[in-house]
């Protein structure tokens, strides 16, 4: 009993002893991971605190000392009413040159591109068949107008025996008749010889306007028809040139007192991206009616186009001169922001300091806006380096070349930043 008792005693003591192992080996484990952890935050702490402080003077996003900017004074002056439109060059005249008779192309007397006068040759037909009918009209108009002659000699006779009483009244009257014919059958055949000669003419085909030739139609040879449709060629009459372009219904009333009362109003004309002027011109007409679908009116502009920078079925920018505005403050469009404000201006003040004023915008000419309230002429507003400015800020002027410098790239969002800028104020 003694040894079952000491053998039970034994193993109870090993069991224990393994429980006891394992779990003093966990404990130390926990206790080195925390130490390595605390060990890793009182490196970071010590990184941050011994980083160099950032600096405060001269950085690009710095907002100590006064903000350099340009400034313009608000002048009077005089500043265009202009409508704007999307304009079509239209040709003074398109006119398909076809032959009027029937016959052979026997030459093209044009360059594809060639600029003519109204009467130039541009073509001939074959006109040995019309030359021969014209001989043969001819000679018989000679033959009827012997036959004529011959008569009225008979009705001289016949007076002369009716008035003696020699042959009876009734001859002399059929002889008058006789006259009649032949003077009919004579003026017959001299049309028959007016219109080969006109047939003659038409187998030279001459330009019936000046302008532009365009590519040709038809190749020398070919036999043509009075009702051919494609013609020989095209002519475009480009100098003078038109411009049709429309304006909305709600403008027509300003154009058409401005013309009533004998003002020649400026039409200006420029390329696709509005940054160069192609022609200046004037309005001819306005349309008579409006376009119910589009609510616009058409308008026509004619211009000399000596330069031929207008091309037909071109597109382009129309600026329509309506009215001047005179004695206007006028500001550089550059000092205009949009924000939260609405429309509005940085003033520069007394203290060297700025203050956010609202305006209300007039019609803009060029890189200049009229300005109908908010401004008078002699303030001075900045125009260059206001993205960085708030209400009450304070600024240094500078030289108004370096604005001209390339500044370096502010990112994608800086335009929006410049249009939110009101709302921070």
């Amino acid at each position: 009993m003694n040894d079952l008792t000491a053998r039970r005693q034994a193993e109870e003591h090993r069991l224990d002893f393994r429980e006891v192992v394992p779990e003093r080996s966990s404990n130390w484990r926990r206790a080195a991971w925390l130490v390595v952890l605390v060990a890793l935050a009182a490196g970071v702490a010590w990184w941050i605190s011994s980083r160099p402080a950032p600096p405060t003077g001269g950085g690009r996003f710095s907002v100590s000392g006064p903000m350099p900017v340009v400034a313009a004074t608000a002048q009077k002056g005089e500043i265009g009413v202009r409508l704007s439109a999307l304009g079509t060059v239209i040709p003074l005249a398109t006119v398909t040159v076809r032959t009027q008779i029937a016959g052979q192309l026997t030459r093209i007397a044009f360059e594809e591109g060639q600029k003519v006068k109204k009467g130039d040759l541009l073509a001939e037909i074959d006109s040995r068949p019309y030359e021969a009918a014209l001989r043969q009209v001819q000679g018989q108009l000679l033959r009827d107008q012997a036959l004529l002659k011959n008569a009225e000699l008979d009705l001289q006779r016949y007076r002369t025996l009716v008035a003696q009483d020699s042959i009876p009244r009734q001859q002399l009257d059929t002889q008058a008749a006789l006259v009649g014919q032949y003077e009919g059958v004579v003026k017959t055949d001299q049309a028959m010889v007016d219109n080969a000669k006109l047939n003659l003419d038409y187998c030279r085909i001459q330009a019936p306007v000046s302008g532009r030739v365009g590519l040709r139609l038809v190749d020398q040879g070919n036999y043509l028809q009075a009702g051919d449709a494609t013609g020989i060629a095209v002519i475009n009459q480009v100098q003078p040139i038109s411009v049709i372009f429309t304006v909305p219904e709600d403008e027509v009333s300003a154009v058409t007192r401005r013309m009533r009362q004998g003002t020649s109003l400026e039409v200006a004309a420029f390329d696709r991206a509005l940054s160069s002027r192609i022609a200046t011109g004037k309005l001819t007409t306005v349309d008579n009616q409006i376009d119910t679908s589009t609510g616009t009116v058409k308008l026509k502009a004619q211009f000399d186009n000596e330069d031929e920078r207008l091309f037909p079925n071109q597109f382009v920018n129309i600026q329509l001169l309506v009215d001047t505005l005179r004695d206007a403050t006028v500001i550089p469009g550059a000092a205009v922001l949009r924000g939260a404000p609405g429309t509005f201006v940085y003033v520069l003040k007394p203290d060297d300091s700025v203050a956010v004023q609202p305006v209300t915008l007039g019609p803009a000419e060029g890189d200049r806006v009229a300005i109908r309230s908010g401004l008078a002429p002699g303030d001075r507003v900045v125009v260059d380096g206001a993205d960085k400015l708030r209400d009450g800020a304070k600024i240094s002027l500078r030289d108004p070349a370096s604005a001209d410098a390339p500044a370096p790239s502010r990112g994608p969002g800086s335009q929006q930043q410049q249009r939110r800028r009101g709302s921070t104020q």
